[in-house]
């Protein structure tokens, strides 16, 4: 297994000259990320397998990077949640060395760049805790967001058809996105470019 340096929190970013705050999930960001998740379109909600529009499920997500099940940075502006990220690992399953990455950017934001920076960190925070592949899932027709996680080296794995039913009970397919992270880093360490992540 390999495994990565820890990545310091908070940092600052820029996306298309906006300065957002990337720190480490807490207790603390509860309400604020509450507040995000319920502005969201439902549709983007989909893939997230459980409503985080829900307090009781942002307790748990909580609870859950507490035990070390998640880990999870939040995108913060003036105070307000503008995106989230939760890369979930089970250490006693049958693939300790894949982890789920779940992200969402408030549609504010999209388009400025911010989800390729979660994402980016996401690869840091994989490789530092030891995880060789990414996955990620999300409805077909989020094409702009499929292309992003293309961009970025991940590919289709899977399709799953009437995967999700939202609240009107219409099915969705869901495709199922890697990325073999530890292997790329390991390319272009031996390309002598360790700063890839």
């Amino acid at each position: 297994m390999m495994s990565g340096e820890p990545r310091a929190y908070p940092r600052n970013v820029k996306c298309e000259g906006v300065e957002v705050e990337l720190r480490r999930m807490t207790a603390a960001d509860q309400a604020a990320v509450l507040a995000f998740a319920r502005k969201l379109p439902v549709h983007d909600l989909l893939f997230m397998r459980r409503d985080v529009r829900q307090p009781k499920v942002v307790a748990a997500w909580v609870r859950a990077i507490d035990e070390d099940r998640v880990a999870s940075l939040v995108a913060v502006r003036d105070g307000a949640a503008v995106g989230t990220t939760a890369i979930l690992h089970d250490r006693m399953s049958w693939s300790p060395h894949v982890g789920e990455l779940r992200i969402a950017v408030s549609p504010d934001y999209r388009g400025r760049g911010l989800g390729r920076v979660l994402i980016q960190e996401c690869f840091a925070m994989a490789l530092e805790l030891g995880l060789e592949k990414l996955t990620a899932l999300m409805t077909v027709d989020q094409r702009s967001a499929i292309s992003v996680f293309e961009t970025l080296g991940f590919r289709p794995e899977a399709l799953l058809r009437g995967y999700v039913k939202d609240s009107v009970g219409e099915v969705h397919d869901i495709v199922i996105l890697s990325h073999e992270v530890a292997r790329f880093h390991a390319q272009m360490a031996a390309y002598g470019v360790t700063d890839a992540f």
